[in-house]
Order: C-alpha cells, then sequence, then structure tokens
C-alpha cells in the first residue's frame, strides 16, 4: 500500500511503525474471508482491509478520529484471524492498537459510553473490585431485559446478562508462594494470576498447579503480580496498559534474578497474547525493554509448556467426546493451534472442532458488552456449530471464551488444563461427577 506521510511525521516512532505496517499490506482481500465482522455484516469497512485504508486516513492526514473510524474500529474484534490469513505478513495487530490509543487521544466518546469503559477499566483488572461488582449484579440481574430496549444501556444490560450469580471468595493458591514439585523437580514455574479467571473459575488454576506439581514441575505464585494489561490495552487506554506490564515485568525479573524461572505460565489465552507482546509493548521504554523482552521470551501459553514437557498415560481412557473451541488468542494470537487438541486426544479423549473454528465466538475481553449485539450472534453461531458435533463437554483455554460460550449452552464447558487433569486423576470439572465413563 502506498503511503504518504511526512518526514517530520515518521520522526514519530509509532507513526513510522504504521508506515511499515501499512506498506505491507498489498490490497489482496484474503483477509474478508476470515474476518468474522465483515463474513457477519458484508460492509468493507467492517473488514481488516477497509479498517485499515480508515487507519491510514486518519493518520496520515494527522487529524482526530470520527466517528465512521470510531464506529467500524470499535467492532473489530482483535481476534487478529486475518493475521493467520494475510500472505503478506501484515501486522494488523498492532497497527488497530495504535488507532485505539488514536481514538482515545482525540475523539471525545458520548458520556454514558465514556462512563462504561471507565467502569470496566476501574473493575475488571482488579478480582476484589470484579467480586464487589459481581454481588451488585446479583441484584441487577433481573432488569437486564428492560435495560436492553433502551439503547445507551444495552452495554450494562449485557454485563447484567453475563454475570454468573455469587462470585468465588479468594481462593488459597492466589496468595503468593510457592507449590513444590512432586519428586524430581523438573521445571521452576511462574503461573500468572490474573483478574477476571480467579473470580469466575479458580478451580482452573487449582486444575493447573495439581497437574503440574504431579508432573515434577514447581509452581510459584510471584508477589506484586497483577492484572496483564490486555483489557484496558484494548481500550486504548496506552498509559494503564503499560503500567500493568511495568509492574509484571518488574515482578517476574525479581524472580528471575532471584531463584530463576524456566517458564512464566498462562492458563487464560487472552492474558498469554500480551504478555508475549511485552518486549514491543515497552520497547520505547530504555529503562524496561530489555527487561520486558526477557519476560515475552520466556512465557507460555500453558498447553504450550504441558506439549513440551510430555504427559505420562493416562490411567484410564475417560471416553468423553469433547468439542474444543480454539480461542482466537491462542491460535490467531499466539499460533498455538495443535498442543491442546492433541494433548487431549493423547489421555484417551475423542476431539473434534467445529467447521469454522477460525472464526471468533464474540467474547473479545469487553466486546461481548461494549458491542452486545454483535457478539451475541457470533456466539449464537458458534454454539451451534460445537453442538453439532454432539459432545460430552466443550474445551477452551480462555475464560472470556468460556464465559461467552456457557451462557449460550447447556453444554459442559471446561478449560484444557481441567480436562487434563481429569484425565491424569483429578476431579471432574463442573458439571460432570465421577472419574471416567468407559470407552
Amino acid at each position: 500500500m502506498q503511503t504518504h506521510f511526512s518526514l517530520a511525521q515518521l520522526a514519530d516512532p509509532h507513526v513510522a511503525e504504521a508506515e511499515k505496517i501499512l506498506r505491507t499490506c498489498v490490497h489482496c482481500g484474503f483477509c474478508t474471508a476470515t474476518c468474522p465482522t465483515y463474513v457477519l455484516l458484508g460492509d468493507e469497512l467492517d473488514s481488516p482491509r477497509g479498517r485499515i485504508y480508515l487507519i491510514k486516513d486518519m493518520l496520515e492526514n494527522d487529524r482526530p478520529a470520527t466517528e465512521q473510524e470510531v464506529k467500524h474500529i470499535d467492532r473489530c474484534l482483535s481476534c487478529l484471524s486475518c493475521m493467520t490469513t494475510c500472505p503478506s505478513g501484515v501486522n494488523y495487530m498492532h497497527l488497530v492498537d495504535q488507532a485505539r490509543v488514536h481514538i482515545e487521544k482525540t475523539y471525545v466518546r458520548p458520556p454514558r459510553d465514556r462512563l462504561m469503559r471507565a467502569m470496566l477499566a476501574r473493575v475488571l483488572p482488579y478480582p476484589d473490585r470484579f467480586r464487589l461488582a459481581l454481588m451488585g449484579a446479583m441484584v441487577g440481574k433481573p432488569f437486564a431485559p428492560l435495560l436492553a430496549k433502551i439503547p445507551g444501556l444495552k452495554p450494562l444490560a449485557a454485563m447484567l446478562r453475563l454475570s454468573p450469580g455469587m462470585p468465588n471468595g479468594r481462593a488459597p493458591h492466589e496468595a503468593p508462594g510457592t507449590f513444590p514439585a512432586q519428586g524430581q523437580r523438573r521445571a521452576r514455574v511462574a503461573l500468572l494470576r490474573g483478574c477476571a479467571q480467579p473470580v469466575l473459575r479458580p478451580e482452573i488454576d487449582d486444575a493447573a498447579i495439581r497437574l503440574l506439581t504431579r508432573l515434577g514441575v514447581e509452581v510459584v505464585r510471584v508477589a506484586g503480580e497483577g492484572c496483564c494489561g490486555a483489557l484496558v490495552h484494548h481500550m486504548g487506554r496506552e498509559e494503564e496498559a503499560h503500567a500493568f506490564a511495568r509492574n509484571n515485568v518488574d515482578a517476574w525479573t525479581r524472580e528471575m534474578d532471584g531463584p530463576g524461572l524456566d517458564a512464566i505460565l498462562v492458563t487464560t489465552s487472552g492474558c498469554g497474547t500480551p504478555i508475549k507482546d511485552y518486549g514491543h509493548m515497552l520497547r520505547l521504554d530504555p529503562a524496561y525493554k530489555d527487561k520486558a523482552a526477557r519476560v515475552s521470551a520466556i512465557t507460555r501459553d500453558i498447553s504450550e509448556f504441558l506439549f513440551g514437557l510430555g504427559l505420562p498415560k493416562a490411567p484410564a481412557p475417560l471416553g468423553r467426546k469433547v468439542a474444543y473451541h480454539s480461542a482466537c488468542s491462542l491460535q490467531h494470537g499466539q499460533k498455538v493451534k495443535g498442543p491442546p487438541v492433541e494433548l487431549l486426544r493423547a489421555v484417551g479423549f475423542e476431539v473434534a472442532e467445529p467447521f469454522d473454528p477460525h472464526l471468533c465466538c464474540g467474547s473479545a475481553g469487553t466486546y461481548n458488552m461494549l458491542q452486545s449485539e454483535i457478539a451475541d450472534q457470533l456466539k449464537a453461531k458458534k454454539v451451534g456449530t460445537l453442538e453439532a458435533l454432539s459432545p460430552d463437554i466443550i474445551a477452551a483455554g480462555n475464560i472470556g471464551c468460556m464465559a461467552q460460550i456457557g451462557s449460550g449452552t447447556g453444554v459442559p464447558v471446561a478449560h484444557t488444563v481441567e480436562l487434563l487433569d481429569w484425565a491424569m486423576g483429578g476431579p471432574a470439572p463442573a458439571g460432570f461427577s465421577g472419574t471416567a465413563k468407559a470407552a
């Protein structure tokens, strides 16, 4: 794509990066076939190629964002399916992230939109605040259908519909500490605590810690660690996202330089993608660029790590059919597609994937609240293709996907690591009883 940035503009490293990405695009349109919003809405401006044109015009002319750009960029899920499809290697992730920062700095949103985004940014990244919010949502949930009829309150209605009821209290494994390996130690890892997952499904990390320690891996909950920053990052709140990133880099660097770490493991793939990108995110910060690159270099999704570690043969086949949903942040953001499926099959599950595995379920962080109508349509399509497989259980590697899909189906939804732990002798995930079914 031809660009016309001035030399003065290109002196800004952010603009220079955007120009490099824009020049990589060759207008081929392959991305349109795998973009969930374009497939659903059929509007060129709701495709990656269309959004790239909007971003180019906005940045090249060095002007504030308009309502048109905000509308179509807000509709982007950041599922990154376009990056998997693109034959030219366009780094759409970094480009759209930069566009969101530009929007946040130059566009004044309507008051209700500003309030909703500010509330999400002040609540979701903080587990204790999130727990309190969920308790309040229990009171407001019956009013969700009424609020959904008021255009400006649809995001609030979506939040209430998605709320799971009484939140979980603090789990013992949330506190900083060490879980020793059983038998000879094979590795020492930090396990990201995160923010939303311990409130919604603490049993995921219960399963991860049981499985890892059983396999000879020492697990550390690192003091001082916090939210990965993804939620505010995708809302264009750059300074807040960088503050979260620096905090985590400091915490993990202390551990790496002290007792040492072989890996930083993540059980929420929506967190793993930005952490693996910390090196890029903080590349212009001389005090953090090297430390951030070190952190990114040893960060792994738990399925990646377990696949490399290898699992012993399961005690007995469980004889369950699993419909595997590949989270966008895992398959497109981190390029981890095969390991979860291969691990599940290796321990005895029958695994099937839907015919549209590349398409998003509509969760996408805060998307299912801020763009609830599109998210609900994507959820219905995804649930339909998963249920068509007639599974006993649906598996995914991201809490956002689990909550989104779970809100639209009666089939139990579990994290991949819960199923692996179950197969290796751990307790059954929620929705199941016992330990096995005859194969």
